[in-house]
Formats: C-alpha cells, sequence, structure tokens
C-alpha cells in the first residue's frame, strides 16, 4: 500500500495593495547574493497589515532599518521591512488584516521556514479574481461586484484560500 503525503501551503493576503515592485530572487547557497522577498513601492505612510495570523517575534531597528516579524501558525516567519513605524510589540497576536506598521517609501516582505530558508512569497500571496460586468447605459442603477474569495495557486496548481 502507498502513502501519499499531501502538503498544503498557507495562503498569505499581501500586506499592502500595490504591485510587487522587486521580485524574489532565489540565492544559490546560503551566503549567495539574491532578493530574500520582495519589495512593493510605495508612498509613505501606507498601513501595512499583517500577511497572516501569528505572534510577534521581533519589532526593532536592524542596522537603521526597521523590521517587524510575525512566527504564522505553521512555522513560517514573515518579515516586513523599510516600515516608518510600528505598533507592534514581541509576544503581541496579530490576526490576518490587522495594522502591524506604517511604510517608508518601500515595503520589504519575507518568508522563510522554520530552518530560516527563505521562501518565494509569490505563489503564497493571495490573489482577487474579477469578473467583467457590463455596465447598463440606459441610466439603470449599476449591480454590486461578485465578491470572490482570493485564492493562491501553489507550485502544484492547486488552489487554496487564505486563512
Amino acid at each position: 500500500m502507498f502513502l501519499f503525503l499531501l502538503v498544503f501551503q498557507t495562503c498569505y493576503l499581501p500586506p499592502v495593495e500595490a504591485p510587487i515592485a522587486k521580485p524574489f530572487v532565489a540565492p544559490a547557497c546560503v551566503y549567495c547574493p539574491g532578493h530574500r522577498g520582495v519589495e512593493y513601492d510605495l508612498l509613505p505612510g501606507t498601513a501595512v497589515r499583517a500577511a497572516g495570523s501569528g505572534i510577534v517575534t521581533f519589532a526593532g531597528v536592524v542596522a537603521g532599518t526597521r523590521y517587524v516579524v510575525v512566527l504564522d501558525r505553521d512555522g513560517i516567519s514573515a518579515t516586513y521591512g523599510f516600515i516608518r513605524s510600528s505598533t507592534a510589540r514581541p509576544g503581541d497576536q496579530v490576526q490576518v488584516g490587522q495594522v502591524i506598521a506604517v511604510s517608508g517609501n518601500l515595503l520589504y516582505f519575507g518568508l522563510r521556514d522554520g530552518d530560516g530558508t527563505p521562501l518565494d512569497p509569490t505563489h503564497r500571496l493571495a490573489v482577487a479574481s474579477r469578473r467583467a460586468r457590463l455596465v447598463p447605459v440606459d441610466g439603470s442603477p449599476r449591480r454590486a461586484p461578485a465578491v470572490t474569495k482570493p485564492s493562491c495557486t501553489s507550485v502544484a496548481g492547486t488552489a487554496t484560500s487564505p486563512r
């Protein structure tokens, strides 16, 4: 008899509503160059929301840059960097979508597994699908847009919903 193991990955909500300006670039080795997360170009003062629920493990400044790190229930750490200010403190419990910081003109967002290995967040960020709608031209009221549940597409192509 064969035992099949299904691996479900967590689907995270994007921390801000903006396109990714600098993508993830996997390093060739632990110490090799790469870009271990994604960056967003933003207007300073943009609210940064928790991508997943968890506990704040770090909130402070490293080498002149402010960071907040949240450990998700599944053991993945989410790092938010280049932030201007944050109300999050180590030990705080945060919920998905909760405002945890205010951005500078950039936001770094990275994910790491329990071993500290950087993960590409691109396929783990939820994407809301929108259906095209015809707009009435006779003056009648528009219908409300359909609400669709955001989903993530894993490497294997399986769609999952955010938590």
